[in-house]
């Protein structure tokens, strides 16, 4: 199974764009801190507006999580 990209990773891939997690919350209309919400837990809507932002799908940078929210998917059959 894949791993989720690090904190340090997202962080960083962002600021290569110049882009903060705080200017991109404001830009989506967002608190300041809300998208560093999407660094520690699930948050789909969070981690959309990151990946969009580094140009990546989000399954990619959590990968480990889709994997989860699909098997939760997949068993509730």
């Amino acid at each position: 199974m894949k791993k989720d990209w690090s904190r340090k990773r997202i962080v960083y891939e962002l600021h290569e764009r110049n882009i903060t997690l705080a200017s991109l919350s404001v830009k989506a209309g967002l608190s300041p801190s809300t998208l560093k919400n999407a660094l520690r837990m699930s948050y789909p809507k969070g981690e959309r507006i990151i990946a969009e932002a580094i140009g990546v799908p989000p399954q990619e940078i959590w990968a480990k999580r889709y994997a989860e929210r699909e098997n939760r998917l997949c068993g509730s059959n």
